[in-house]
């Protein structure tokens, strides 16, 4: 399992002798609006539901999903976040070579380690503002039965347009295009849901998770959506019970509240678009380091000068700001970090903090 994920707020509160909830947590990548409205005072209200065993195959909610998105049901399954259908996938589909478009989410790595499956990767250049190269991954897709595209990307925040996906798709019809979409809610339709139920397009597999738009990731849900012929096969290797019960709850009151669905993400995409452009015109002219403007609300920054990542990201955390090393990342390195943006205030303070550090460096 790889170390490094974003959130580690306990380690850093430790190590500055401060309370975890004093920290502010910028290396998660969680919507800045919180919950939808009514969701924690629903999962107060629902706490006995962690008293019975949820429906073994999550049925329900996974009618919810298709209902909402106008999916036969077939072609869904949930799961315990998109992360378990990582791993559930590289031994489902049987996959003897996988291809990641990165820098990227390193689970798609250590899926393929976990079954020694062998993997490469096709880089994305800062040269290139991390835009993937169509190109490239289409040539190395040839040699792969699995190819891992995280859309837009995380830690990059580079994003394929339908189109882009739709060029891989048809020219190569032998190779399953996992398309992850866990950061997709934050940026206008540019989903490939709709993809799904056309019979051109038999290889797709497309990942929706419900943790970061609802910011809920310690219930652990998400979707997988594909064929049925693919669903089935992942269906062969679900363990009963793979979303718990109150997880499964709040899902469903969640669709079941289906007209707050678009408005809050019609509000989410206006806040982060309003607080990004703040943010980057707050830090336009500061030396010894680069942003790349994201699609959505997490930035990916380099280093230039005098500090590595380790040492910027513990200097900015003795300001009580945990912020995202990116230098495990493959593809970039000891010069790269990550700011998921929040609310007004905390991202001003960043802004000040990193002004603060770079200068005294």
């Amino acid at each position: 399992m790889i170390k490094g994920h974003g959130g580690n707020v306990k380690a850093l509160a430790q190590s500055i002798g401060c309370d975890p909830d004093e920290i502010m947590d910028m290396s998660s990548n969680l919507n800045p609006l919180g919950p939808p409205k009514g969701i924690e005072e629903f999962i107060s209200q629902n706490i006995s539901k962690i008293r019975s065993l949820p429906e073994p195959d999550a049925i329900t909610i996974r009618r919810e999903f298709s209902r909402f998105h106008g999916i036969d049901t077939k072609r869904v399954v949930a799961g315990n976040g998109t992360t378990w259908f990582i791993y559930s996938l590289i031994q489902a589909l049987e996959s003897k070579s996988v291809l990641i478009a990165g820098p990227s989410y390193a689970d798609y790595e250590s899926a393929c380690k976990m079954y020694k499956v062998p993997y490469t990767y096709t880089i994305s250049q800062k040269e290139d503002f991390f835009k993937p190269d169509l190109d490239r991954i289409s040539s190395m897709a040839k040699q792969a039965d699995i190819v891992f595209i995280c859309n837009p990307n995380n830690p990059t925040g580079a994003l394929l347009s339908k189109e882009d996906l739709k060029y891989l798709l048809h020219r190569h019809e032998n190779t399953y295009f996992v398309i992850d979409e866990s950061y997709l809610p934050f940026v206008d339709d540019a989903s490939v849901l709709t993809f799904v139920a056309e019979t051109d397009f038999t290889n797709l597999i497309v990942l929706s998770s419900m943790s970061k738009i609802f910011r809920i990731p310690g219930l652990r849900t998400g979707f997988l959506t594909t064929s049925p012929l693919i669903a089935e096969k992942i269906m062969a290797f679900f363990q009963p019970w793979s979303v718990n019960s109150l997880g499964q709850a709040v899902i469903e009151y969640i669709f079941n509240n289906h007209e707050k669905i678009e408005p809050f993400y019609k509000d989410t995409r206006e806040y982060i678009q309003k607080e990004k452009t703040l943010f980057l015109n707050d830090m336009q002219g500061v030396d010894n380091i680069r942003l790349f403007d994201s699609a959505t609300y997490f930035i990916l920054a380099e280093l230039t000068e005098n500090l590595d990542a380790k040492t910027f990201c513990q200097m900015v955390g003795n300001e009580k700001i945990l912020i995202r090393d990116c230098s495990n990342f493959f593809g970039l390195n000891d010069r790269f970090v990550r700011f998921s943006l929040k609310t007004r205030n905390v991202n001003k303070k960043l802004s000040m903090v990193v002004k603060k550090v770079l200068e005294n460096a």
